[in-house]
Parts: structure tokens; sequence; C-alpha cells
């Protein structure tokens, strides 16, 4: 379609409805209907158009198979906490480990095996160090921040089994998509990754925390000092229900699907790529492997259940389980539902065309950095990356396309920029999660971790000024 400055009006209401109820979804939805209203503007029609944008975008074959993704790997943690796999990981590591410098290097190394999803990391680590705490030199929010630098900073930059790749792959997708691009997604994103800067940034200073900076005090933070004694010595096992004393204590039931998963993800992908004339990295970039993560995943959850049902773990409880953990993502699909929605609205009334049309008087130099800077804004207003990566990436790609601008670049600096969010914000899952098992106070943990997190902001902002003149 010719460009039309319609285009942009649903992003003009998306992010500041946004910003204002620190709400992602409404102000989505919001923006979907007056696109639709403004592709089909009768009585009845923006209402029809509407829900036909939401059919269409739920029976694409690559939409469904990452819907399939994220509920079935939300489903397979219910029933590995129901089992007592994350219980059982903590004791076990809880026994093994006496020292500060073991604890971090354990947050550091279970990474390997822990970094499926945030919160994942959060209940298995948090909780040992934790135990640890009067071991630990360092006040308990310094011991957050350094927990926090290992779960989505390192999550966004892995390309297999998280719960992060198929959100990604996918708004990657449908931006690239609107602008007429074939493109293969996963390529863009594993091409991307070296260019999420933030997360880089936000690591390093995470292990100069860890390793080489000393607290200037070994006493309790405020919020702590103010609590009572026995309260400042709760058992670990009450500080979050994965870990709870009445769970089993298994620790394969975490470390067998966590293996099980990887392996085949790993194997399909170079099998789906296997060709004649195809070396052994070559295949992995020819598969389709978003097909290969929904395979290994299928398989790990039907053997994981086998696994449990042997141990006499009833199928009912399994079940219920793998529902009630799936039913926890679904917010998360109906959010992607209505981004997939929106950009099929917004390309329908010409976005990318009115963008190419309208950016030629933006500095090259400049559209990294201020996509990113913009983003982070968003991000820690509304307190969600996959919300701001949702909104900024089809705005993103359109510019990268517009001006050409390096494609991979613009797409890590949208990732970095909801990045930020999800980890500076007092509204993201992750501060509160993390605050809830260490007993912080959410508002006050925000603001101690918000000057390292504007320096890591401010680092990067530089380098997205100044790599494109080595591209």
């Amino acid at each position: 379609m010719e460009a039309s400055w319609l285009s942009i009006i649903p992003f003009l209401l998306v992010i500041p409805i946004a910003m204002f109820t620190k709400q992602v979804l409404p102000a989505l939805i919001i923006g979907l209907l007056v696109g639709s209203y403004l592709a089909n503007p009768s009585f009845l029609g923006g209402i029809q158009t509407m829900l036909t944008y939401l059919v269409l975008a739920l029976i694409d074959e690559n939409n469904i198979k990452i819907i399939v993704f994220l509920y079935a790997f939300s489903g397979l943690v219910g029933i590995i906490k129901i089992t007592g796999g994350i219980r059982g990981f903590v004791e076990l590591a809880a026994e093994k480990i006496k020292t500060k410098k073991q604890a971090l290097i354990l947050t550091y190394v279970s990474t390997i095996g822990t970094f499926s999803a945030p919160t994942f990391r959060f209940v298995t680590i948090a909780p040992i160090m934790k135990a640890l705490l009067k071991e630990i030199k360092m006040s308990t929010k310094e011991l957050g921040f350094v927990i926090e630098t290992t779960a989505t900073p390192v999550i966004v930059l892995i390309p297999v089994a998280t719960a992060f790749v198929g959100y990604m792959v996918s708004v990657i997708q449908v931006s690239v998509e609107n602008v007429g691009s074939d493109i293969d997604p996963y390529s863009l994103f594993i091409r991307s990754i070296p260019f999420n800067f933030f997360a880089f940034v936000i690591i390093l200073l995470g292990i100069y925390l860890s390793f080489f900076h000393h607290s200037k005090s070994d006493a309790p933070t405020d919020i702590e000092g103010s609590e009572s004694e026995s309260e400042s010595e709760a058992d670990w096992h009450d500080c979050h229900p994965s870990v709870s004393k009445e769970l089993p204590n298994r620790p394969w039931n975490l470390i067998f699907p966590l293996i099980s998963v990887i392996g085949f993800t790993l194997f399909l992908t170079w099998w789906d790529g296997m060709g004649e004339g195809v070396n052994f990295f070559q295949a992995f970039i020819e598969a389709d492997v978003l097909q290969a993560m929904v395979v290994a995943l299928l398989i790990t959850v039907f053997l994981s259940i086998i696994l449990y049902l042997f141990q006499r773990f009833k199928l009912t409880v399994l079940v219920d389980s793998f529902l009630l953990g799936g039913n926890e993502l679904m917010s998360v699909i109906v959010l992607l539902t209505v981004v997939w929605g929106l950009s099929s609205a917004t390309d329908d009334l010409g976005f990318s065309s009115f963008i190419t049309a309208n950016t030629e008087w933006i500095p090259h130099m400049f559209i990294a950095p201020l996509l990113f800077l913009f983003g982070a804004m968003i991000s820690y207003f509304i307190g969600s990356a996959w919300g701001a990566w949702g909104i900024l990436m089809p705005l993103g790609v359109s510019l990268s396309f517009a001006a050409d601008v390096s494609l991979p670049l613009v797409i890590g600096a949208v990732f970095a920029s909801g990045s930020f969010g999800a980890f500076a914000s007092p509204l993201s899952d992750d501060t509160v999660t993390i605050s809830k098992i260490l007993g912080l106070s959410v508002i006050d943990y925000a603001h101690f971790k918000l000057k390292p997190a504007l320096i890591a902001a401010g680092i990067t902002a530089v380098l997205y000024t100044f790599i494109p003149f080595l591209l």
C-alpha cells in the first residue's frame, strides 16, 4: 500500500497509553482496534477487520509453532517444579557450596543449565545465595544485582531452548515480512546477538561487582536492618513455592529435562539442515530451527512425564501442573497475537512506505542509539521487555531498510532497549521476583540498581553511535 501518515497513528496511541497505564496489552489492543477502523472505516467494519487480523495471525503455521513452544515450555517448567526438580537442585548445590567464591562461581556456571527463563534462574540460584548470605560479604541488594545480571541479560543472548527465543524470532519475522523481505528471521536473530550491547555491558558490571568490588559496609541494607532476627534468619525454603519443603527432593527431575531439550534441539537442528554438500556448521544455518526446537521440546515433555510416572507421580497431578504452567504464559501468547495483528494492520496502512519516505532527514549514525534510548525509556515505564520489542521492532526494521543501516545492528538495539527495562524497571517481573525471594523492598532495590543500569545504558548508546563506522 502507498505511504500514508495514517499508518503511524496506531503507534502514536500505543506508546503513550502503555507508558501512562503501565499496561502493554490494553495499549496494543487499542492500537489494533484503531488501525482496523482506519483500514475499514465503517460501523462494524473495524471490529470485523480486527477479528480477521487476529485469526490470520493465529492460523499462520510458524505462529502456531511459536504458541505451542511457549505453552509447552512453560508447562514443562510447571511439572519440573511439582516433581521437586528445582528444590532438589537447590538442596544439592547448597550442600556443596560453603564460601562466597564458590557461590558466585556457581551463579555463573549454573547459567549453562538454568538459562531457560529469568524466573527459572531466580528460583534455582537465589535460595542458595540467600542461605549463604552471612558468608557472602556483600549487601542483599548487591547480591540481587549480581544474580539478575545472569538472568535476562544472559538469556537474550542464547539462541536455543529459552522461553525468549521463540518470541524474539517472531517479532523479527513479522517486522521483516512487513517490509516485503524474505530474510530468515532466525538467522537475523543470530546475527543481532553481538549487537545487544546493553546485555554485554551489564553482565560485565555484574562480574566486576561479584569478584572485584568490595562493599563499603558489611552491614545489612536499611530494609534488612529493620527486620527482626527471626525474619532475617528465615529458612530459604520459604522464599519461593518452587523450593518448598513440601516438595520432593529430586534434582534429576530438573537436570534430565534440561539435558534432553538442549541435546534434542541441537541434534534435530543439525539433522534438519543436513544435506549433500553441507558441512556440520552450515547445517545449523540451513535448518528450520523453530521446527527443531518445538519437536525437541515435545519429545522432552513426553520423556519427562514417563520418567515422573516411573517415580509414582500421579498422571492427573502431572497434567494439572503442565496446564497450570502453560497457562502462566497465556498472557504472553495473547500479547504476541495482538502484536501480530497490529503489525498486519499497520502494514496494510502503508507503515513501511511511510517510514521510508519520511526518515531521510535522520543522520544514519544516530538511528541505532536513538532507537535504543527511546526503547529503553518505553520499556522502563511499562516494565516489559517483550512489550517494548513488540511495539518497536516494526519501527526499527522499517528504519533500517529506509536508511540502509545494518539490520542486525538495529535489531540488536531494539532487543537491548527491552533488556534495559526488564533489568532496571521497578515494574518488571524480574525486579519484583528477585525482591520477593531475597526479602527486599521492590522500590528500594530498583532504586539501588538504577545507577549502574544507567551507566550501562550510557556506554551502550555510545557504542551504537560509533559502531556503524566500523561496519
